[in-house]
């Protein structure tokens, strides 16, 4: 399909994207310049986050009438087949049970109101209707706002009456697999690229601390396996590291940072406060965003050969995180979401 448009086409195409009014009618135009670049009908649909039936109904539509059959506006002026009480029952509906594909909800359609529509004119009703093409967000089916807000209030709290010499950090583990994880990139077109993998049988177990005040500031230490000793000698690292002051440590509810050693540990050393999260609220712990910052960088499209030069790499991240500081300052801010189930 490469190259269908001659340079006139391509030019008005061009013009009349410039002069769009709306994101829907640019995207008609960006599917025939994207389509005419050689691009297939999945990959235009997946950069311009669209169904795959869309944008061969644009293709179509183009065909048939040019720019000016393309970029009509359906919508004015047009009576719907559903009624207004029944797409008021649709919304309802896919707010609570979301779709794979448009022909799933067509079904649904001729079932429930016995009204036939086809993949295009059921796109345009969900677009209409205020529904786009796009994931969901996953959260925790017990996540509590309430004890959310509530640990917030005392968080913002801490941070304004700790002592200047106190310290505030976020602990939390992470097991990175031996393994390859395959992400998108680019790649030349019509070429496929191999990723080698390995077993995935073998990890690491990274024991980790980060500091509030310097998000480049972290303790990591790679551990056997991920327990009450290992964090007993992450929190001797940490007393080690600050002479003075008390040492807030923000964690979750693993087991093993309430056992009897880690109590007794505590109980030991005053200067060793533990505050933990309510329960399934990773997105109140601020080094998750660490360790999905870190899974990109050392382990999308990336083949290490053994487990030593793997851990190597890992650790060697850790101890160089001051060339991402603009980055990390940006995604690590302490500005929470609360979420709910």
């Amino acid at each position: 399909m490469k190259d269908f448009l001659p340079k006139e086409k391509i030019n008005a195409l061009k013009k009349a994207h410039k002069a769009a009014k709306s994101k829907r009618e640019a995207d008609r135009i960006k599917t025939i310049l994207l389509l005419n670049q050689g691009y297939s009908y999945e990959e235009t649909a997946r950069i311009l986050l669209l169904d795959d039936s869309t944008v061969r109904t644009y293709y179509q539509e183009y065909q048939q009438g040019g720019l000016d059959k393309l970029i009509e506006d359906y919508y004015v002026g047009k009576q719907s087949t559903l009624t207004s009480r029944q797409e008021h029952f649709l919304k309802l509906h896919l707010r609570v049970r979301t779709y794979l594909t448009t022909q799933e909800v067509a079904v649904y359609v001729k079932d429930r109101f016995g009204v036939t529509y086809s993949i295009g004119g059921m796109t345009k009703l969900l677009h209409r209707l205020g529904f786009a093409y796009k994931k969901p967000k996953v959260v925790p089916g017990k996540a509590d706002a309430a004890k959310q807000a509530a640990f917030l209030k005392e968080y913002q709290e801490l941070k304004t009456t700790k002592q200047p010499e106190d310290h505030l950090y976020f602990v939390d583990g992470v097991h990175p697999h031996h393994n390859s994880i395959p992400a998108y990139g680019w790649i030349e077109k019509g070429q496929d690229k191999h990723l080698k993998t390995n077993t995935g049988r073998q990890r690491l177990n990274l024991n980790g601390a980060l500091n509030s005040e310097d998000v480049t500031d972290v303790e990591i230490l790679s551990e056997p396996t991920l327990n009450a000793d290992a964090m007993i000698r992450l929190c001797e690292r940490l007393l080690a590291k600050h002479a003075t002051g008390i040492i807030y440590l923000i964690l979750d509810n693993a087991r093993y940072y309430r056992n009897k050693k880690v109590q007794e540990f505590v109980k030991d050393h005053p200067r060793i406060v533990l505050r933990f999260l309510p329960s399934y609220s990773p997105n109140l712990n601020l080094i998750e965003r660490l360790w999905l910052f870190f899974q990109k960088k050392i382990l999308y499209n990336r083949y290490y050969q053994d487990l030593a030069t793997f851990e190597k790499v890992c650790l060697f991240f850790f101890r160089d995180l001051k060339r991402y500081r603009p980055q990390l300052q940006t995604l690590l801010a302490d500005n929470f979401q609360i979420v709910a189930a």
